[in-house]
This record gives C-alpha cells, sequence and structure tokens, in this order.
C-alpha cells in the first residue's frame, strides 16, 4: 500500500546516509558515558552501522517487506558483527546498548525531518516506516547484545575450565604425594623393622635421596603453577570487580618496552629463543605505564612458552594516518599459533574480529558497506585447526586478563595466528585521555 512512498524513502536515506553517521558519531563522542567510542577512529567506529542502516534502507525498498529469506539473516549478522566489534574494541555492555540508542535518535530525528519536508500523501506510510526502523532497531539492539553476553559466557567457560585443570593438577599432586608416603613408610618399614606411622614424612632421615629429589620436583613443578594460576585468579577478580583503575602519566612508550624486554632476555634464553624490540627513537604519550607493561608482558611471556624455534619480535610505533589519535605495540611469534584449548575460543572471537575490521576498513576506503552472515559472526575458533591441545594451565585466564586490562586502558585488541608460522598479537592505545564534552545531541548537516 506504501511501497511507492517507502522506496522514495529509501533513496533518501541513502543520500543522507553519510549525514546520519556524522550525527551519530557527534553524538556518541560528545556523550560523556560512551569514553571507549570517543578514542576510536572514524571507520572503526562506524564499523557495522553503515551495514545497519543499509538493511533498513533495503527493506524500504522493497515496500516494507523482507522479501528475501537472507535479508533477516544478513540483518542478525551485521548486529552481531556489531556486538563482536564492540566487544574486541573495550565497550562494556552498557556502552553497547546506550550508542545503538543514539542511532535509534538520529534515525528517528532524520524520518521526523523527511516527513516535514517531503510530505506524502499517506501519514501512514511514515508511521509503517517508523515501525519498520522500530523493529529493526530493536532486533539490532538483542542480537548484538546477545552476541557480546555470548562472548562473555566463553570468556567465564575457559574461566572454569582452567580452575578445573587447577584441580586436577591438585589432585595428581595429591595423588602423587601419598604415593611417596607409601615409599617412605616402606623405607622406613625395612630400615626400622617396625610398622608405625610416618610421623616424620620426607623430613625424617631414613627417607632416601632419591624420594626426596622426586618429592622436591614435583612440588616446583606444581605448587609453581599453581601460584601463577592463583595470582591470575586475583589479578583477574580485581579487573572483574572494578578494583582497578587506570593511573595516567606521561610516559615514552619506547623505553618501557625496551626495558620489559631487557628484563625477559633470561627468560627466553632458557629456551634457546630470540627476543627483539624494534621502534623509534622516542614515542612520549599519555598512558598507565604499570598497566601498559602488564599487558605486554603477559603476552611476551606467554609467546616465548608456546615458541618452540625462533623467537619473538615486539615493536611499537604511531597508527596510521588514518589513526593518528592511537599508537600501537605487537607482540609477534614463530610459535604453532592458536588451537583448541581453554583460550582458543577466546583468542578466536578476536582473530574473527579483527579479520572483519580490516574488511570494514577496506569497504570505508571504496564506499562500500560490509555485511557479515550470521554463521561468520559465530564462527570461532576455525574448525581447520584439528592439532591435539597442549595447552598449560591459566591460558583462558591470562588472555581475559590482557582482555579487561586492554578494556581498562580504552584499548583495541587484534590477532592473527597462521597455523605453523605464528601468532601477532597487536594492541593499539589512545595518545590521550581527554575528557568528553558533557553534553550530546543528535545533529542534522
Amino acid at each position: 500500500m506504501h511501497a511507492a512512498e517507502h522506496v522514495t524513502l529509501s533513496a533518501y536515506l541513502t543520500r543522507r546516509r553519510g549525514a546520519i553517521l556524522q550525527a551519530w558519531r557527534t553524538a556518541v563522542t560528545s556523550d560523556p558515558t560512551l569514553t571507549t567510542g570517543a578514542a576510536l577512529p572514524r571507520a572503526q567506529l562506524h564499523d557495522h552501522i553503515p551495514a545497519l542502516l543499509a538493511d533498513f534502507e533495503r527493506t524500504l525498498a522493497q515496500g516494507g517487506l523482507q522479501t528475501n529469506p537472507g535479508d533477516q539473516e544478513a540483518h542478525q549478522g551485521d548486529a552481531a558483527a556489531h556486538g563482536l566489534h564492540r566487544w574486541q574494541q573495550g565497550f562494556d555492555l552498557a556502552e553497547v546498548t546506550r550508542e545503538l540508542g543514539r542511532l535509534n535518535e538520529c534515525v528517528v530525528v532524520e524520518l521526523e525531518a523527511y516527513a516535514i519536508t517531503h510530505p506524502v500523501p499517506d501519514a501512514a506510510a511514515m508511521a509503517e516506516a517508523r515501525r519498520i526502523w522500530a523493529q529493526q532497531c530493536g532486533d539490532a539492539v538483542s542480537a548484538s547484545v546477545s552476541q557480546y553476553f555470548q562472548l562473555q559466557q566463553i570468556e567465564a567457560g575457559s574461566h572454569v575450565r582452567d580452575l578445573e585443570q587447577a584441580l586436577q593438577s591438585l589432585r595428581e599432586l595429591e595423588q602423587e604425594r601419598a604415593r611417596l608416603w607409601q615409599e617412605a613408610a616402606h623405607d622406613l618399614r625395612g630400615n626400622l623393622g617396625v610398622v608405625a606411622t610416618a610421623t616424620a614424612g620426607l623430613a625424617s632421615p631414613q627417607a632416601s635421596d632419591m624420594m626426596r629429589g622426586s618429592f622436591l620436583k614435583l612440588l616446583d613443578r606444581n605448587v609453581g603453577s599453581l601460584s601463577h594460576l592463583l595470582n591470575d585468579v586475583t589479578s583477574l577478580a580485581r579487573l572483574q570487580g572494578g578494583l582497578e583503575h587506570r593511573s595516567l602519566a606521561a610516559i615514552d612508550v619506547v623505553e618501557l618496552l625496551g626495558t620489559l624486554c631487557e628484563d625477559l632476555q633470561p627468560h627466553a634464553q632458557e629456551r634457546g629463543l630470540y627476543l627483539r624490540f624494534d621502534g623509534p627513537a622516542a614515542l612520549p604519550v599519555e598512558g598507565d605505564a604499570v598497566k601498559t607493561r602488564r599487558i605486554a608482558q603477559n603476552l611476551v611471556i606467554n609467546a616465548i612458552k608456546y615458541t618452540r624455534t625462533g623467537g619473538v619480535t615486539v615493536t611499537c610505533g604511531d597508527c596510521a594516518s588514518s589513526d593518528l589519535d592511537r599508537w600501537f605495540f605487537e607482540v609477534r611469534d614463530t610459535g604453532p599459533g592458536f588451537h583448541a584449548g581453554p583460550g582458543s575460543q577466546l583468542a578466536g572471537a578476536i582473530e574473527e574480529a579483527t579479520d572483519q575490521a580490516r574488511q570494514v576498513a577496506t569497504d570505508h576506503a571504496t564506499g562500500g558497506v560490509t555485511h557479515v552472515t550470521v554463521d561468520l559472526a559465530e564462527t570461532y575458533p576455525s574448525p581447520k585447526d584439528v592439532r591435539p591441545v597442549r595447552q598449560q594451565v591459566g591460558e583462558g585466564i591470562g588472555l581475559s586478563i590482557v582482555k579487561r586490562l586492554c578494556d581498562l586502558l580504552d584499548a583495541t585488541t587484534e590477532l592473527e595466528s597462521v597455523i605453523g608460522v605464528g601468532t601477532a598479537f597487536r594492541i593499539l592505545l589512545p595518545r590521550s585521555y581527554g575528557q568528553a564534552p558533557a553534553t550530546h545531541a543528535c545533529v542534522r548537516r
């Protein structure tokens, strides 16, 4: 009934898409509660928003009906990809819903402006267009939040698996300790000729040196690993509980990362690996030196742990000319690449978001719009890697700590991993943390 009016409105919104995006960006960057969005360059902040607008335009162009069965799937995929990207970029869940609310406001403003400047014979056509947008916007919020929540569940699942693995290590330690106690009791019986409780245990002078050595090796191997896990769990609990805060000051990240690599050289040399640092003469920024070092140290130690030959290279510098407000550092290893294990789904999600972000940037440069299907938005980790799992306790928690620290610093986490070639983590951080204006609005331009 309103097909002609909807087609005209669709064409108008297509022409106005750039203005709507600009109004939305202004609203997001001026909203004091959306600090993460204010730190992103235009291409990264826009990412899948043009696709959501294009979905609305397409529905209107079809007379208000989704005649193609793939249209709904494409819309859900675009919205799910939005949640994936916002998770990668460090948004919290409240920010995800709030920025989509800002988009809703800007589209409503544009629809009202169209109704005033382009009166239609049947006012019901505009009412139907508003209904279509309300439904699609609601679906977008639902799909984006669902994807974000699914990623949080994946993160929590990796923590559970790590802790289960730690409990298994404790059980094995207890079983081994019981075996050693039995051996000690046997030696005591053989040497003293009595059957009594081994009250002196391994401290007894009757315990053999070989037995003591075995027990000490067991303790060294397991207690050290569990101690690191306990420290990670404590650190993660503080991050998740909001007890960690960023402390900003002027820092030279070249000096910070260079010193870190010097400190970790012995760790790499023990494993026969190189550890190299490459960067400019200086890179002064505003940041949190302690937390930036913690991110880099976690990534470097993990890279050294899983690399068998070759080594690890740490680099830093300014981001591309399209992203002058941020700097980056990268940790690249020559290890096996990520595969199935405690942290793999978390890593797979970061890698999937990185691949999509690059496609968005390419399409943005050519004026195109990136659409993502539901399957692509939810496919992580890649099913093509069928190697057996050889990962250690705490990998999921360690990667989660890196992600949470990046969220705290408004940093974006990117990942490239190629089987048999290596893995590269790239962290993009703001050069400064200015205060956002206290007002926001959707402005037609």
